[in-house]
C-alpha cells in the first residue's frame, strides 16, 4: 500500500474502506479486493487542511485548502513540509472525506512563521 498511499495516510482511511466492504457483504476481503475499492472511492476523496485560530477567547479552524483524489499525492507524500512551505507553523488539522461523510482526522504542528495569516479563508 506503502506504493499508493504513506502508511500514515492509509491508517486514516482503512477503517473507513472496511465498513464499505463490510455493507457490500465482503466482511472478509482480499487485499486486491481492499486496493480495488480504494480505487473506486479515490476520485471522491477529499482533504480540507485548517488551523486553529484564537477567537472570542476560544478557538476556531480557518479552512486553508481542499484537495481531492490525486490533488492529495504531494501532501500525503510529506505532510509537514507540503503545510510548512505553503502555510508556515501552527496547530492544523486535516479532515478526510468521501463526498458528504466524514472518514478522520489528524494533527499537524509544523514549527515556522504563522504564513497562514495573510491567506484568506478558503469558503464552505
Amino acid at each position: 500500500m506503502d506504493d499508493l498511499l504513506p502508511a500514515w495516510a492509509w491508517v486514516l482511511i482503512e477503517n473507513y474502506v472496511d465498513r464499505r466492504l463490510e455493507t457490500q457483504g465482503n466482511t472478509n476481503p482480499t487485499p486486491q479486493e481492499t486496493l480495488a475499492e480504494l480505487g473506486r472511492i479515490w476520485p471522491d476523496l477529499a482533504c480540507t487542511l485548517m488551523v486553529q485560530t484564537p477567537w472570542m477567547g476560544t478557538i476556531r479552524f480557518k479552512r486553508l485548502l481542499r484537495l481531492s483524489g490525486d490533488e492529495m499525492r504531494p501532501f500525503f507524500a510529506a505532510p509537514e513540509a507540503f503545510i510548512r512551505d505553503r502555510f508556515g507553523g501552527g496547530k492544523f488539522k486535516v479532515n478526510v472525506h468521501h463526498g458528504m461523510h466524514f472518514v478522520n482526522t489528524k494533527n499537524f504542528k509544523p514549527s515556522g512563521p504563522p504564513k497562514w495569516e495573510t491567506v484568506p479563508e478558503l469558503p464552505e
